[in-house]
């Protein structure tokens, strides 16, 4: 019988509240960027950790920076297609197998193939956003679900950002896909509470290869300029805040997108 279950009520020892030892985690989409950045922070928090992408060499050069960067944590790669049933159903075995279970499940992986004016967006695309940003991470918490979450509990955390909460007029496919998962995150907080929390999070600009187009030469200096914080993300921005979800500090908060963004959304700006 597993002891570590994610806590209800107010947690007794509130000041250690965010150490993670003895959870087991699943991260998507963390070969690198933000989704690397999450499972080594969960991993220096104690958790066990299992991280998945599509490609296997970089999932476990990834998984190998994170065993350097937390020495004697606990961390595994399961590499296979977000989008493929079986490949996320070994995911999450994977986890039950390493930790005993699973507790903590991070949605992060996202694709953003589509960029302009919708009136001309390629709709075998436009669906394949749907399905890569919305569907699978559904079929994640299923997963989750039947693996063991819905006795023990846990929490969820998936990845939005701030394009779902504002039109940028850009990335309309790809915002109108995170607006649908954010969405989703509150209907699943209803739908599975008390046991499971699910909430989201909505970063701006990170500095991640995914973003690099915002970042590279004279864009970055322009982009921090019309943030109130001055600076565009880090990984580390987004993975503290993930950390904080995941843990019993957040025990009395589920169905919330927590924007990360400098303070982006507070100019009213585009």
């Amino acid at each position: 019988m597993r002891s570590v279950t994610q806590s209800t009520t107010i947690p007794q020892n509130f000041p250690q509240s965010s150490d993670l030892t003895g959870r087991s985690a699943l991260v998507t989409g963390a070969s690198r960027g933000i989704g690397e950045a999450i499972a080594t922070e969960l991993a220096r928090r104690g958790a066990s950790v299992v991280i998945t992408s599509r490609k296997a060499e970089p999932l476990a050069e990834a998984a190998d920076r994170i065993r350097a960067a937390v020495p004697g944590a606990t961390v595994s790669a399961s590499a296979g297609n977000t989008g493929d049933a079986d490949d996320r159903a070994a995911a999450v075995a994977a986890a039950v197998a390493q930790g005993g279970g699973i507790d903590i499940l991070v949605n992060n992986t996202g694709i953003a193939p589509l960029a302009g004016p919708l009136m001309d967006a390629d709709l075998a695309a436009y669906r394949k956003t749907f399905d890569t940003n919305v569907v699978a991470a559904l079929g994640f918490v299923q997963e989750a679900y039947r693996a063991g979450m819905k006795e023990s509990g846990g929490s969820i955390v998936n990845i939005s950002s701030v394009a779902g909460l504002r039109s940028t007029g850009v990335i309309a496919a790809y915002g109108t896909s995170k607006a649908a998962l954010i969405r989703l995150t509150a209907e699943l907080a209803w739908e599975l509470g008390p046991n499971i929390r699910v909430n989201a999070i909505a970063p701006s600009i990170v500095r991640t290869k995914f973003a690099s187009v915002f970042t590279e030469g004279d864009n970055e200096a322009r982009a921090a300029a019309s943030y109130p914080m001055k600076r565009i993300g880090e990984p580390e921005d987004v993975a503290r805040a993930v950390a904080f979800l995941a843990s019993d500090e957040s025990a009395w908060i589920t169905g919330e997108t927590l924007a990360v963004d400098g303070g982006m959304l507070a100019t009213g700006g585009a």
